[in-house]
């Protein structure tokens, strides 16, 4: 008789390696992104549960950067303004009005339902492009930028309105088209020409800075909508191609890309990098914890205009690089809590606003930080919530104030702050909470 040949019993496990053998040990990647949802479920909470920590955190960030650009605005601000004979106090109360200002429409464009913000997409666009053709016409130039209206004595730049403009315009337009924006077609007409016409309007003012930024918020709202990826690389091409031109044909432009380059002056002795230089300078003597607030050596005409675009190294000097770091941790938790209100959005047009904002505040500030420590040519880009200037500013709060809405309608509405305006239709104001029931007498 044959025998069969039989498999060997296999080999029992051993007491205490069965949870070894049952799950296989998790890469790095997976371990990290592991780590980060118990990290942000054991912040938030889950299901009903939930916190509401994600909009405290969007809004306690925001107030933060806020006063600390007010009290750096204050000292950098305060010698130039004394020795042109103003007070020393002057642009810090000017910039401290804007944020009240801006505050309070931060708290009223959080307390709304934010789908009615669709029904002024088009008019604000149309202001928008309205108020950036005027400047052109009537408005002021500073520095070789001619991005200002002055309107009795205050001074409004409608490029950085245009930034929300058309965030909001590009999220209603992308979410109304969201079934076609698989055809290319759909996908970039009207987008591409709007924003197309919102950039040349910024560009014919010389501010290739907010440009740049407008082209972010453009290829973030693409994004956030789906569009295809492969249009991603012929806009880039396209992009690259009009930065390169728009580079080549100014010779202020092109002084800054060769100055920050090579590291010498201009061949007509222009010193385009004068400005980048000091601020390295300040940025390195502040060392760990600064040489004090309100002593800064920079800012004695050193650094032209410090409490504007380059304000970040008068942080680095006075704060040192602690002061840097809490800044870069406070953005670096806006931008995490913000994430966090884009992912929850089922709908695009949600989805689409929050993901532009979140692009645009970031994105300008890692912009103007790789500017101040010299890692990017100077171009004009304010720092989001800290750097001089009320429509900056103002334009920020009001962002933020609508990604506040979005992570407000995330909370339990036990814990849910109350609407400040009854906005909505009838359905939907019976469902933001529990119904009221008439109490039967007995």
């Amino acid at each position: 008789m044959v025998s069969t040949p039989t498999r060997p019993p296999a080999a029992k496990p051993r007491p205490g390696n069965t949870a070894k053998a049952a799950s296989p040990r998790l890469s790095l990647p997976a371990r990290i992104r592991n780590g980060y949802r118990r990290f942000w479920s054991a912040l938030e909470g889950t299901g009903t549960s939930r916190n509401g920590s994600t909009y405290y955190l969007i809004l306690g960030s925001t107030l933060a950067l806020t006063a600390i650009g007010i009290m750096m605005v204050l000292s950098a601000s305060s010698v130039e303004s004394i020795a042109a004979g103003k007070s020393p106090y002057g642009d810090a109360l000017k910039q401290g009005m804007f944020a009240a200002i801006g505050i309070f429409t931060m708290f009223v464009l959080s307390r709304i339902n934010v789908v009615w913000l669709k029904r002024l997409a088009w008019l604000g666009l149309g202001i928008a492009l309205v108020l950036l053709a005027l400047v052109q016409v009537i408005g002021d130039e500073v520095n070789g930028n001619k991005n200002w209206i002055d309107i009795g004595g205050i001074t409004f730049q409608p490029s950085e309105a245009s930034k929300l403009a058309l965030a909001l315009w590009m999220a209603t337009v992308l979410a109304r088209k969201s079934k076609l924006l698989r055809r290319w077609q759909h996908a970039l007409i009207p987008a591409i020409p709007v924003a197309g016409l919102v950039i040349g309007l910024v560009v014919l003012g010389n501010d290739l800075g907010t440009a740049i930024i407008i082209m972010m918020i453009t290829a973030a709202a693409l994004f956030f909508a789906g569009v295809p990826l492969y249009l991603f690389g012929f806009a880039a091409l396209i992009g690259a191609a009009g930065t390169a031109a728009m580079a080549v044909t100014s010779s202020n432009r092109m002084c800054r890309i060769t100055s920050w380059w090579t590291g010498q002056s201009c061949a007509d002795g222009i010193d385009a990098n004068y400005q980048a230089t000091n601020g390295i300078y300040g940025l390195a003597s502040g060392g760990w914890f600064g040489v004090g607030l309100g002593q800064s050596r920079q800012k004695y005409s050193w650094i032209p205009e410090a409490h504007n675009d380059f304000i970040f190294a008068i942080i680095g000097e006075e704060l040192g690089l602690v002061g840097t770091v809490v800044v870069l941790i406070l953005f670096a938790i806006l931008g995490a809590a913000i994430y966090r209100v884009v992912v929850a959005q089922e709908d695009m047009f949600h989805r689409v606003l929050a993901g532009t904002i979140m692009v645009w505040l970031l994105g300008q500030a890692t912009v103007n930080m790789s500017v101040v420590t010299g890692l990017m040519p100077v171009i004009g880009v304010p720092l989001p919530f800290i750097s001089y200037g009320g429509s900056a500013l103002m334009m920020s709060l009001c962002a933020v104030g609508v990604v506040l809405s979005l992570a407000r309608e995330q909370m339990p509405p036990s814990i849910r702050p109350k609407r400040m305006l009854k906005f909505g239709n009838r359905a939907s104001r019976g469902s933001t909470g529990p119904k009221k029931t008439a109490r039967k007498r007995t």
